[in-house]
């Protein structure tokens, strides 16, 4: 709530870095609301050095509240006049109508002057009703969108609705889902994990294998549904009236579709009802984010439904061990990647609200790297009036909490403002907009793409006591599960194509939800990809007999991949394809390296050009196995 008065104007260089605290203070409700003795809360958060941001790298002495001498001033002076600006206004309309000019402390005129006053008021009377008029009307209809989130947030409280959550999602599997990907973490520097190396736990874990199972097994997106009658496909043909039973589970919005092969009519019902959409499994946007926030809701996870003005809805969930809210998008699986929208999808955001049971947030500014451009196109109601409306809305709600629970979200209002007025910063691959915290939830995610980022791997097989007796070594990877089974050692399953590589830069997996298709794939933006397997058998004492491999490869334009083996004394190309080829070549050895290099393809997305392990998303299939018979080697001579 306090960015928009902060980067509203870009005005003077101020000389200004520390400031007394006094009853100027006072004045901070009116943009944010704090509970009894919360200033001193709010210096006691600020005070530890290095927590966050350049402000909360200052000091604080009892009197003087001071930034560092490397600190930006610019966002200070912002405030600073936006703050004057507004006091002014409000002393203004307080004491009547005046001809003499508004300043700042500094002389620096807030308003017009009474010769601009004298000259304009004939012509803004009018301009002033009309666009009071406006404003009055889109103010309405924006209050209305906010008692609308707020009602719905509601509803995810309700137990009998979050039993049924609990009963519909596989509970056991999901934790045990995130118990393996903690585990594979745990691998990882703990440094380089998560926010400032706080690193993720459990929940955070469980949290991207519900997004998964979500996404993956659960719910389906509906464009136009399938007729009903033959299974055709139809078209839309504009709303259908609601039936009482519609209306029962707010069905308000029904839409209707005609067979393009039998004429027959399909209805499709908006039902914003989240116990029944547990039941139907279908929607867009809406109906993916009013269930998948219930089922975090129903899982114990602090939850928000977050409404995007321009036609977008996606969750948070708070994480304890990063402590801030994170980004969920349940119709991308998407987490932790909050400029997604901006930069990835290219859309001119304005108002982003979030709501949760505890609160209600303007929370636009976590979504974008573009301040002041979002700011320009905010114009359906004035910032001043969705500031002192949602402090009215958060005081409401602050007023029934207890004090405990009320010094909790104190800090953490204060730790998501410091957030939210933090520039972003991000590329192409690092949707964040985090300079710290991104690598462990990528990892989670399998996104890693390996190099400077990623934890060093190293990783040789080795023949198991249970191969060396059967002298046969089997291994298979499954891009659609991202999972290894050792066949030749009591089927082991090994979750992550990151986790058995000896070496990788510039791979990462990539799920194409719209084609329901995997690969792994160069990193955006990359040149070069290379990943590779080591296996050796030396001291087992074993060579190998024969050897079968399947490299399954997909290249477009002039995408190229290159399989490269190399053995104790030479290295040889090999051709990828669907089968398994017999390499003679291998027999003998003991011991070698498998390596893929990926380069070429042509304009932005080269990198799609070139794909390992291609298949759908069901697929049972291992487009990528090695197969050993082994053999004890022979004395020389």
């Amino acid at each position: 709530m306090l960015t928009p008065r902060i980067l509203k104007l870009h005005r003077q260089f101020l000389k200004l870095r520390s400031s007394r605290i006094n009853k100027a203070a006072l004045n901070f409700p009116k943009l944010l609301y704090w509970p009894p003795g919360a200033l001193r809360t709010f210096l006691d958060v600020l005070r530890p050095a290095g927590i966050y941001t350049e402000l909360l790298r200052g000091h604080c002495d009892g009197e003087y509240l001071s930034l560092p001498q490397s600190a930006a001033l610019s966002p200070l002076a912002t405030m600073k006049t936006q703050l004057e600006t507004e006091r002014a206004v409000v002393q203004k309309s307080a004491s009547g109508p005046s001809m003499n000019p508004i300043v700042s402390s500094d002389g620096v005129p807030l308003g017009p002057t009474s010769a601009q006053q004298q000259g304009a008021a004939a012509a803004e009377g009018s301009q002033s009703v009309s666009r009071s008029l406006n404003f009055n009307q889109s103010e309405i209809a924006f209050y209305q969108k906010l008692e609308s989130g707020i009602q719905r947030v509601q509803t995810y409280e309700d137990q009998r609705l979050q039993l049924k959550a609990l009963q519909t999602m596989p509970v056991r599997q999901l934790q045990e889902e995130a118990a393996e990907t903690l585990t594979q973490l745990k691998e990882v520097d703990d440094t380089k994990s998560g926010d400032n190396g706080k690193s993720l736990d459990i929940k955070d874990c469980l949290v991207l294998a519900l997004l998964k199972w979500f996404k993956n097994s659960f719910f389906r997106w509906m464009d136009a549904p399938s007729c009903r009658q033959c299974g055709g496909k139809t078209s839309f043909h504009g709303n259908d009236a609601p039936t009482p039973e519609d209306l029962r589970f707010e069905g308000n919005r029904v839409e209707k579709y005609r067979c393009d092969v039998c004429g027959e009519f399909t209805r499709f019902v908006r039902y914003n009802d989240p116990g029944k959409l547990l039941e139907t499994r279908e929607g867009r946007c809406g109906e993916w984010a009013n269930c998948f926030t219930l089922c975090c809701r129903a899982l114990g996870f602090e939850a928000r439904y977050v409404l995007d003005w321009t036609d977008h809805v996606w969750t948070e969930v708070y994480s304890d061990s990063q402590e801030r809210w994170v980004h969920c998008d349940p119709c991308e699986n998407a987490c932790d990647k909050p400029l997604l929208y901006e930069l990835g999808w290219g859309k001119k955001l304005t108002y982003v609200i979030a709501f949760s049971i505890d609160d209600v947030e303007d929370v636009t500014w976590r979504y974008s790297a573009n301040f002041e451009e979002t700011l320009k196109r905010r114009t359906e109601c004035r910032e001043s009036w969705l500031v002192n409306t949602l402090y009215n809305l958060d005081k409401q709600k602050w007023s029934a909490m207890p004090e405990a629970k009320q010094n909790v979200r104190l800090k953490r209002k204060i730790a998501e403002l410091v957030e939210l007025i933090t520039p972003k910063k991000a590329d192409g691959q690092n949707l964040s907009g985090r300079t710290t915290g991104s690598m462990a939830w990528r990892l989670a995610r399998g996104e890693i793409g390996g190099g400077a980022d990623s934890p060093p791997q190293q990783y040789i097989f080795n023949p198991t006591p249970e191969e060396i007796t059967q002298q046969r070594f089997h291994v298979s990877y499954s891009c659609a599960k991202n999972e290894y089974t050792r066949n030749s050692d009591l089927m082991k399953k090994t979750k992550g194509f990151q986790t058995l590589v000896h070496e990788f830069s510039n791979i990462f997996r990539k799920e194409e939800h719209d084609w329901k298709m995997v690969y792994l794939a160069r990193t955006e933006k990359t040149d070069k990809g290379e990943i590779s397997w080591k296996f050796d058998f030396k001291e087992s004492g074993l060579v190998i007999d024969s050897a079968e491999l399947r490299l399954d490869t997909a290249t477009y334009h002039t995408g190229r991949v290159i399989w490269t083996v190399c053995n104790e004394d030479t290295c040889f190309l090999l051709t990828g394809g669907p089968s398994l080829q017999n390499v003679l070549a291998l027999v003998g050895v003991s011991s070698f390296t498998l390596t893929a290099t990926l380069t070429g393809g042509e304009g932005d997305i080269a990198w799609q050009h070139t794909q390992l392990f291609r298949q759908s998303l069901d697929d049972a299939a291992c487009p990528f196995e090695v197969k050993l018979k082994l053999s004890a080697k022979k004395p020389s001579n």
